[in-house]
């Protein structure tokens, strides 16, 4: 029998540190600090909402940018929260958690040997999502301030930096605030500063949010998409597991304008085309709690 002699097309893309430590963890019995997880249960209303929506029959394929209970809550939080309105038919799209989300993305904008600019360190999936995509891979890094022991105290951003990197090759800036895993917090400053260097530019913004409520000293969460003329060039992802301690649940939302949310759709439906609707019901259950939840998140 002749053999197959197989190479494979991303051979510097390797497990996920997050199996990696889980499984680590789980062999040695050891508490696990490597994967974003509580360890605690989510409020049990939401799990009522999950076992009434699968007694009601809400088992079938939802619409492929998800229920439009879970899509209009969303809509509505985030103009409660951040003064943003987005039209729940045209601009907010569910996925299967955050991770999809962000390769959809990608996926979606970022033609072959485009430039993407990443602030190192980074979430594990955005520089694989940019390989899957075949773009070019510009990475600039965080810098560390130690303090008067010697010891990391924070992380700061490479202005010069990033100045030198974005420019009109940039197709994507990706960034993420509250940042995994330093926990830097994007400053209103820092958003100003930022637009200020994609707006000569054609670039998009890919703002990863996930931990929007997971910001300590009562400091604000200010997103770049409500800064003047950056709407229109942000794709905004966010975590109902985050939001709510239900990883496992994989929903995730991405909110775009029209003309951006079109493509990014398109490729959505060919990934995972839409994401269980039970668990949106108990997603849109958990959205619909008073603005008082999140303020208690953090602690």
């Amino acid at each position: 029998m002749s053999q197959v002699h197989f190479q494979s097309k991303f051979p510097q893309i390797g497990t996920t540190i997050f199996t990696v430590m889980s499984t680590l963890a789980k062999e040695h019995q050891a508490i696990n600090l490597g994967q974003g997880f509580p360890d605690f249960s989510c409020d049990p209303k939401l799990l009522e909402a999950v076992e009434n929506a699968m007694r009601n029959d809400h088992n079938q394929y939802p619409p492929m940018t998800g229920i439009p209970e879970l899509r209009q809550k969303i809509s509505q939080k985030i103009e409660r929260l951040y003064g943003a309105h987005y039209d729940p038919d045209t601009e907010i799209t569910v996925t299967a958690g955050a991770t999809q989300a962000i390769l959809t993305v990608v996926l979606a904008v970022v033609r072959p040997n485009e430039e993407v600019v990443v602030i190192e360190p980074v979430y594990d999936s955005y520089i694989p999502a940019i390989d899957l995509a075949g773009g070019k891979l510009i990475s600039v890094k965080m810098i560390p301030q130690k303090n008067a022991e010697g010891l990391v105290e924070k992380y700061v951003l490479p202005w010069d930096d990033l100045a030198k990197a974005i420019n009109s090759n940039t197709r994507l800036v990706m960034i993420n605030s509250p940042h995994n895993p330093t926990g830097m917090v994007w400053q209103t400053e820092d958003l100003n500063r930022l637009a200020e260097l994609v707006r000569p530019t054609n670039a998009l913004i890919c703002s990863d949010e996930v931990y929007e409520h997971i910001i300590f000293d009562d400091r604000p969460h200010i997103s770049i998409m409500t800064l003047p003329d950056m709407r229109a060039r942000t794709v905004r992802i966010g975590s109902a597991g985050k939001s709510f301690s239900l990883t496992g649940w994989k929903v995730g939302y991405i909110t775009a304008a029209p003309e951006l949310m079109k493509p990014i759709a398109k490729t959505h439906q060919f990934m995972t085309f839409t994401t269980p609707p039970n668990l949106q019901w108990g997603a849109a259950t958990g959205l619909r709690m008073a603005d008082s939840y999140y303020s208690t998140l953090a602690s």
